[in-house]
């Protein structure tokens, strides 16, 4: 049986607990490094989406007080359309109103002139005929 002689590999050094900190805070350091810029990224699209939108939201709180002040006077207008039929109105009853009054006096002069015409009696002021 021959021998073949194997090549003698170096054992491996057993780390120093200083070296084994060292790899861990690079390490960490790395992970670190690579979840930040993950997450910063992320809150500073956010952050940009955020600001954005409150532009936007700005701008159409200023188109909302601008159409409601339209909104307003168009109001005031509808108002003094209705304040105006309603002034047409209570005139047409007080010229309704006045129309009866003067038809009613109109019967009783012509009740009157059709008495004197038939040569009625006519009654003094103490309501006795004379």
């Amino acid at each position: 049986m021959s021998a073949t002689a194997l090549p003698i590999q170096p054992t491996p050094a057993t780390p120093t607990p200083q070296q084994i900190d060292e790899a861990r805070s690079a390490f960490t350091a790395s992970l670190l490094s690579a979840g930040t810029s993950t997450v910063q990224s992320d809150l500073q699209a956010r952050a940009g989406d955020l600001h954005a939108n409150a532009a936007a939201i700005d701008k159409q709180e200023q188109e909302l007080l601008k159409e409601t002040k339209a909104l307003g006077k168009e109001s005031g207008k509808w108002q003094k359309l209705v304040d105006d039929g309603a002034r047409g109105v209570k005139e047409t009853g007080d010229v309704q109103n006045w129309a009866e009054m003067l038809e009613r006096d109109l019967c009783v002069l012509e009740d009157t002139m059709a008495m004197t015409e038939e040569g009625g009696t006519t009654a003094s002021a103490n309501g006795q005929p004379r």
